[in-house]
């Protein structure tokens, strides 16, 4: 093959490839009308918990967490405009999630049905965090507000914006 092929291969290679990034890019769902706010982070080293309490009324409560390496935890307080929208994502570990004020609605990318998870004041949720992708919206007329306590692997990203996964209309 001579060299001139071989350079407009490598060029078309080049285009091509840079085309689908930027392409992939551009299928991302932004955050608009959507601010998250780190109020407080801390490293932690491997956790290994296992808590078990048996109240004396009602039925036995069992927690358990292990991590292995170590774990930046972070506390955000998040806010939501009317009509705002965190845009799909994911995080590396697991976030659990209060709901301070106003009313969110979670959509989870795995789900076919695209079925809103509705969540008031004073209301909580777990995100599992990993491969698993979901988008938290304010659907109401107030603002909506929430603090989130986020387990994620040491010097990873705290959240990575994903594509719009097929299942839900926006």
């Amino acid at each position: 093959m001579n060299r001139r092929v071989t350079w407009l291969l490598l060029c078309s290679a080049v285009i091509v490839f840079t085309v689908l990034y930027y392409a992939r890019k551009a299928q991302a769902t932004p955050a608009v009308g959507f601010t998250s706010t780190t109020l407080a982070l801390g490293r932690l080293g491997g956790i290994d918990i296992l808590n078990y309490f048996v109240p004396t009324k009602g039925a036995p409560w069992f927690s358990f967490a292990k991590t292995q390496g170590f774990s930046d935890v972070y506390v955000q307080s998040n806010d939501w405009q009317p009509g705002g929208t965190t845009g799909w994502h994911s995080h590396p570990g697991h976030s659990l999630i209060i709901v301070t004020a106003g009313t969110i609605t979670d959509y989870e990318g795995a789900d076919r049905n695209c079925r809103p998870h509705v969540y008031t004041a004073g209301m909580a949720f777990a995100d599992e965090g990993g491969t698993h992708a979901h988008i938290v919206r304010n659907e109401g007329t107030v603002e909506a507000t929430a603090i989130a306590v986020q387990v994620i692997p040491s010097g990873q990203p705290r959240r990575i914006d994903v594509d719009a996964p097929g299942n839900c209309p926006f």
